[in-house]
């Protein structure tokens, strides 16, 4: 059984994904990653991470980008 690394609580973070036991929303780590900071970086600035954590906020990010693309397209001209 994997334990989840992402969960939502609407007491934490105003219900913003987080990386479980932590206050880390996957909303920061994908900003410092887009600013340029490396894994090393992130993982050094906040020890309770794992790089295991980093790959779960990017692969939620992906399956929400999946399940919401045709949502925040709608409405832009191309």
């Amino acid at each position: 059984m994997q334990k989840k690394l992402i969960v939502s609580d609407p007491k934490i973070m105003m219900g913003k994904p987080v990386i479980a036991g932590t206050r880390i929303t996957v909303e920061i780590i994908l900003e410092k990653l887009s600013a340029g900071e490396t894994v090393e970086q992130i993982l050094e600035a906040h020890p309770r991470l794992t790089p295991e954590a980093i790959r779960a906020a990017l692969a939620f990010a992906a399956q929400a980008l999946r399940i919401n693309h045709k949502q925040f397209f709608d409405g832009q001209s191309s």
